[in-house]
Parts: C-alpha cells; sequence; structure tokens
C-alpha cells in the first residue's frame, strides 16, 4: 500500500511552511537543505532541499525551494474537511489572508460547510467541514 503526501515548490520554503504551521495550527518536522547532501552546487547550499510539516491535526506536507522559475498554482487543488465548522472557519480565514477567497466558506446545499481559496502563494485550498449535530 501506498500513501501521498502534498510536496509544493516554493521561492521561499521556509517562509510558506511558516505560514501554514500558523494557518493551520502545525509543526515543523525537518528541515534539509541542499548544503547536507552531497554532491550538491555550493550556490544552492542554503537553499531548502525539503522541509516537512504536520498540519491540521497531523497531515504531512513537504515544501522545496524551486531551484528553476516556476509559476505557483498548478492546477492542483489540496482538500481538508474538518468536524467542527469553527476549526474549518479559523483555518479558512488564516489561509485567506493576503490571498483570494474563489467560493466562501458557506452552507452548501449538500449539507456540508465547504469554501475555496488560493493562497498569498498560489496555492488553492478547499475548506469544508462536517455537518454538525
Amino acid at each position: 500500500m501506498a500513501s501521498m503526501r502534498p510536496f509544493l515548490q516554493s521561492e521561499d520554503a521556509r517562509t510558506q511552511a511558516d505560514f501554514y504551521i500558523q494557518a493551520l495550527d502545525g509543526e515543523l518536522v525537518s528541515v534539509i537543505t541542499y548544503g547536507q547532501a552531497s554532491g550538491t552546487p555550493y550556490t544552492h547550499k542554503d537553499k531548502v532541499m525539503q522541509i516537512c510539516i504536520h498540519v491540521a491535526g497531523g497531515h504531512v506536507i513537504s515544501l522545496t525551494d524551486a531551484l528553476v522559475p516556476y509559476t505557483p498554482g498548478t492546477g492542483i487543488a489540496l482538500n481538508l474537511t474538518y468536524s467542527s465548522i469553527a476549526e474549518a472557519r479559523t483555518a479558512f480565514t488564516k489561509l485567506a489572508a493576503g490571498g483570494r477567497v474563489i467560493e466562501p466558506l458557506e452552507q452548501q446545499p449538500f449539507g456540508m460547510h465547504y469554501g475555496e481559496l488560493i493562497d498569498r502563494y498560489g496555492v488553492c485550498w478547499m475548506i469544508a467541514a462536517e455537518r454538525e449535530g
């Protein structure tokens, strides 16, 4: 059996990881720089090869500093479904800071609360909350 986790390229992986840690009540797990890996060009020694964080109750996100130009936002969305509307609203509000709300977090006809946003780093988030009560 395999597992899958988001691995995001970034212009500044450390700053982006800190943003997600704050927005999603997370924690830093590990940071590995290119300088810690053998055979890496000296010009990349301080860049992040992989930073691993746990967010929103233990979900893993990895980030890396892009070594070549890239365009933020790749048509991929990250979905977080919370057990309470309050938790979903808190995460949504924090992630939306400096970003753009696509769909406000509201009650949907299918019963759940759902909202969608693009964060300040160009990552699309779909935030949902299970029905309460």
